[in-house]
């Protein structure tokens, strides 16, 4: 049997490249998507300034029980570091503490920023004092000498550091060479301990181990030491988590873009080999009926069928193993350009992407094959003979249960749509246009009928003779046409439902940001941070109506007593829910922001207090403690002093600007919101709070449309990064496009054969390609519009409350001209190849 399938393969090059291609492009593709995977749950890497610590404890990022993460650095008590020394095979534990400083130039209108660490930490990497002595007294500092270079800084120098909102004068004491990209300052230990955020907190551990110790073995011991404690114990290049963790936290943006992509590549990929296989196979029902006629069984029609597909996809997968993790690499990259994942992080493909991503496309053909070839295999001889020309039978009660199965998950996605906040709608979005698509691909003869019927008459009276006889191609082998259909369909409605869907999602962003902003203008600091103090301050200057903090961060908001007592260890165990928590000033924010208030005061929003959005205060009354975890995993239970109204999908938990700020990574308010009174002009504000006695030094002020521009700057930049997987996924269903119009014309040279020979010349066979050709095009982007609408709809209603995406109009212009350009491209070109051939040397050549 597989001496048959290669001779076969010999003879029908056409059906077998393209199965190829299609083979190579999806697998290519899922394996970059699972290489990606892969490198956001390893998290991992290379340690710089905590190299020399063959050990590292940390703060557990993830949320207990789940695989989400706390957003901010989750620290330790520094009562572990005598737990962590005390363990057998350790030498020294070193506390380390991370602290976001600014180094303020000359005079305080800008500065350079970078992190400061306590002296101690400096023996847990390659550090060595270049110049200088080493900052034991309080008031001395050790500056990176890249930074000092960078700075104007030389020892001896009395500089200013801004930590925390406070701006500090220090005196450089040493000079010190390092790792990493320089941006480095030491305090002394008991600076630093000071200017922790938290008193009696630690960011991490350096362990060194004593001489021969394993690592291995130290770090289990010690795992054992803190047992049932929010901690991780880290070798090798996983000790980058403790010194990078935006590794953890901006890896899970990797880890659900590439799942989400990659399982739509996947999709796709199905989709594609299933159209191009089945069509290369009806097309050789004449060799399946000889076949049948000469004594072939059923299984035995099938097994050829399978080797041959077999054969095609084991070379195609294996040689998608070489560019796949490449492309992997490339789109990582792309990814660090956008900010959306740091530098930092190792790129890891091992052996998982490639199984995963060669067997998947492995299992896609064979399954693929084994349908198609169903059909084939159990038809009698007979009647394979009498439909091998054209080809009637489409439907099947698989094919119809699989149609409505995914039509219903279609339709049950769409009403989740609706239902869910605007910010997340996109997740079901997505996989909804793919259970569209293949919905409409599994009934695509019938649809392709019903679409040609519509568009009979309008096209026989524009185009006449040549127009009379394409359709009446397409209505005798409409299962033929619906195969050069279905990729025309996938192509426009992705491309259309994918795209319109990022616009509409930047489009809420945008409204909602510019909704909610009242303020005229927005402070910030070159300390990199403002304290809390100074609200009030800029609060009494002349011209100015309102102040409030803005420290944006993010927590959970717990089970409550009574979803614990509702599960009673019976069933799933509730989880937190993620929210969106916003420090603020009770006293200005609602003259800055568009807040509402619904019930309740934010007048009593002080210390351990709370405002809740609508939403997320369901069942909770006025007074009610509630559970809480900060962005840190600080676990709270502040009081319930006010519901606000919210924008569905865009609302925030409020809490007191002075509480978050201590549990974010900053430590400091890094915004204030400014309304101006009346008659003050914004620019005359700016430069009172700016210029001579200006109520703190190096303060910066960026008026309103500025603070906009910027806001939509930096979602174009997180925009672009799911165009790229966008546009990846869609040029591959643009390849299948030309790839199955190729193939479905080239192998009519036998039916172009037969028209000349009766006397119809090239331009008249051309015309009628043409027309065929404007029909799949016409047919598939009426299908691919429908697709487009059943998942954009209801994303509308839910971001935008409107029927009607956001974004231009010449997205679709560009969508519907591309695919009518390249459908009609594509066959004309394969038809005009196919009719080089001349009449007399293509009869019989085919079978």
């Amino acid at each position: 049997m597989i001496g048959l399938a290669l001779r076969s393969l010999k003879f029908h090059k056409g059906g077998f490249i393209a199965s190829f291609i299609a083979l190579f492009f999806g697998a290519s593709i899922v394996i970059a998507c699972g290489a990606l995977l892969e490198t956001g749950v390893r998290g991992l890497a290379a340690p710089q300034r905590l190299a020399a610590a063959p050990v590292v404890v940390t703060g557990d990022q993830n949320y207990p029980g789940s695989n989400k993460v706390f957003q901010e650095r989750v620290r330790l008590d520094a009562a572990d570091v005598q737990k962590v020394a005390a363990v057998p095979g350790v030498k020294a534990a070193v506390p380390d503490v991370s602290l976001p400083v600014t180094l303020v130039l000359d005079g305080g209108k800008g500065g350079v920023s970078a992190t400061g660490h306590g002296w101690a930490s400096a023996a847990l990497g390659p550090y060595r004092v270049a110049e200088g002595a080493a900052p034991t007294g309080t008031g001395r500092v050790a500056l990176d000498s890249r930074l000092a270079a960078e700075a104007g800084a030389r020892v001896g120098d009395r500089i200013t550091l801004g930590l925390h909102g406070d701006a500090r004068p220090y005196e450089v004491a040493a000079l010190v060479n390092g790792p990493g990209e320089g941006a480095t300052v030491f305090l002394s230990d008991a600076d630093a301990a000071q200017a922790a955020p938290q008193e009696g907190k630690v960011d991490s551990i350096g362990v060194v181990t004593e001489p021969g110790a394993s690592a291995g073995q130290v770090r289990a011991a010690v795992a054992k030491a803190l047992k049932g404690m929010p901690v991780t114990v880290l070798t090798g290049d996983e000790r980058g988590r403790a010194e990078f963790p935006d590794v953890v936290t901006h890896g899970k943006n990797l880890v659900s873009m590439s799942a989400v992509f990659g399982g739509l590549a996947a999709m796709v990929t199905v989709f594609v080999v299933a159209s191009t296989l089945g069509l290369s196979i009806q097309q050789r029902q004449r060799q399946m009926a000889l076949l049948r006629a000469i004594g072939s069984t059923p299984g035995q029609v099938r097994r050829m069928i399978l080797a041959e597909t077999f054969i095609v996809a084991v070379f195609a997968t294996a040689l998608a193993c070489v560019p796949g993790p490449r492309l992997g690499k490339w789109l990582l990259g792309r990814f660090v350009d956008a900010h959306v994942v740091p530098e930092v992080v190792m790129y890891r493909a091992g052996w998982i992407p490639l199984i995963a991503g060669a067997g998947a496309a492995l299992a896609t053909a064979l399954g693929a094959a084994y349908i198609a070839a169903r059909g084939a295999a159990r038809t009698r001889p007979t009647e394979a003979l009498a439909e091998a020309a054209v080809q009637r039978r489409w439907f099947n009660w698989i094919r119809a249960i699989v149609a409505l199965l995914c039509l219903a998950g279609g339709t049950v996605l769409a009403f989740v749509t609706l239902q869910m906040d605007g910010a997340k709608a996109g997740s079901a979005a997505t996989p909804a246009a793919m259970l569209w698509a293949v919905g409409f691909g599994l009934l695509g003869p019938g649809l392709t009928r019903l679409v040609t019927a519509l568009l009979h008459w309008p096209l026989r009276a524009v185009t006449g003779f040549a127009g009379r006889l394409a359709l009446l191609n397409a209505q005798a082998r409409s299962i033929r046409m619906a195969g050069a259909v279905m990729p025309v369909m996938l192509a426009t409605g992705l491309a259309s439902a994918l795209i319109y869907l990022q616009t509409t999602q930047s489009a809420g962003a945008e409204q909602a940001f510019k909704d909610n902003l009242r303020a005229d203008v927005v402070i910030t600091s070159a300390t990199g941070g403002m304290p809390a103090s100074l609200v009030e301050r800029i609060g009494r200057q002349p011209g100015v109506a309102a102040a409030s903090a803005y420290v944006p961060s993010s927590g959970f908001l717990e089970p409550s007593k009574a979803e614990w007592a509702a599960y009673n260890g019976k069933g799933k165990a509730p989880k937190g829910t993620p929210v969106q928590i916003n420090g603020v000033s009770p006293e200005g924010i609602e003259r800055t922001t568009a807040v509402r208030v619904v019930s309740g005061s934010l007048a009593d929003l002080r210390e351990d207090t709370v405002a809740l959005p609508e939403s997320s205060a369901s069942g909770h009354r006025l007074g009610e403690r509630i559970p809480m975890r900060l962005g840190d995993g600080t676990k709270i239970e502040p009081k319930l002093v006010a519901t606000v109204g919210e924008r569905r999908g865009y609302g925030a938990v409020l809490m007191p600007a002075s509480v978050i700020a201590q549990h974010t990574a900053k430590g400091g308010v890094p915004q204030i919101l400014v309304s101006a009174a009346p008659g003050t002009d914004s620019g005359q504000l700016a430069g009172r709070l700016t210029g001579q006695g200006a109520p703190a030094p190096g303060l910066h002020v960026t008026d309103r449309t500025s603070l906009v521009s910027a806001q939509v700057k930096q979602n174009d930049t997180q925009t672009w990064v799911a165009y790229l997987l966008v546009a990846m996924v869609i040029g591959y269903a643009v390849i299948a496009l030309v790839n199955t119009l190729v193939m479905a014309t080239a192998e009519r040279r036998r039916e172009f054969t037969l028209q000349r020979l009766i006397g119809a010349t090239r331009s008249q066979v051309m015309r009628m390609m043409t027309v065929e050709a404007l029909l799949t095009a016409f047919t598939g982007i009426a299908l691919g519009m429908l697709v487009a609408a059943a998942t954009l709809i209801p994303l509308s209603y839910a971001v935008l409350d409107r029927a009607l995406p956001a974004g231009p109009p010449s997205i679709l212009v560009s969508v519907i001209a591309s695919a009518l350009a390249l459908t009609v491209g594509a066959t004309l070109l394969a038809a005009r190849i196919a009719l080089r051939t001349r009449p007399s040397a293509a009869v019989g050549s085919r079978d």
